[in-house]
């Protein structure tokens, strides 16, 4: 099976309206850039977002927000948005805000197979309502669905042919739980090198999770808050 695809607009191109993405990155570390790019040249509509976050409003999701792509947007952190704070007030956007730690789960649950998890985050809260809560132990914990995506796509530093990949840092973050949880996972990567290249032992996701790889371009790489220390007299 060949998984390498020649750049972001071929592994994306059967992407379609109403699809449900899983997208990596946390912030603007660690974005499937390509990609995304990619899905705003292209515009597919009414696409489900899943991310822990939704970018800012000229990078990452937010370039997808500002085309009106997004119909829905699952994240845990929406605060460097104006355009997704403008679409949430004017009811145009559907959001679903879940704890941090739920989301990760939910991805890992979806890769392990498993239909459902039990938190005790939200328990008591509007996160909890419509769900089923249950005891254990003398303590409440809240069901939480899989996800159930049709695509992830997520970025790495480095790939081989087969779809393993290694994350660089904080770059690993969101990255490789959602590789696991898609229908079909999609990786961009800094470097795509052949198999044996990799030390196995480095492998954070295994090519058995991937089934399409490139090699990405041009990337920005950009720092969401810079903090720089001012030099003393």
């Amino acid at each position: 099976m060949n998984k390498v695809f020649s750049n972001a607009d071929e592994a994306i191109a059967d992407i379609k309206d109403g699809a449900t993405l899983l997208l990596g990155g946390f912030g603007l570390c660690g974005l499937p850039e390509n990609c995304i790019a990619a899905l705003v040249k292209k515009n597919p509509r009414n696409l489900t977002c899943i991310s822990n976050n939704a970018g800012v409003d000229d990078f990452g999701i937010g370039l997808m927000l500002k085309q009106r792509q997004v119909n829905k947007m699952i994240a845990s952190y929406v605060g460097e948005n104006a355009e997704f704070e403008s679409q949430l007030l004017s009811g145009e956007l559907e959001v679903e805000l879940i704890p941090q730690g739920t989301l990760a789960t939910r991805c890992m649950a979806a890769g392990y197979g498993m239909p459902a998890i039990f938190t005790p985050a939200g328990v008591g809260t509007e996160v909890a309502l419509g769900k089923e809560v249950r005891n254990f132990n003398g303590k409440d914990y809240l069901m939480e669905l899989a996800f159930d995506a049709d695509f992830a796509i997520v970025k790495a530093w480095k790939g081989d042919s087969m779809g393993n990949l290694i994350y660089r840092a904080t770059a690993r973050n969101f990255n490789p739980v959602m590789a696991m949880a898609g229908k079909i996972t999609i990786a961009e990567v800094d470097e795509l090198v052949k198999p044996g290249e990799l030390d196995p032992d480095h492998v954070h996701t295994p090519g058995i999770y991937v089934h399409r790889i490139f090699q990405g371009v041009n990337y920005e790489k950009r720092i969401e808050q810079r903090t720089v220390r001012i030099k003393s007299q």
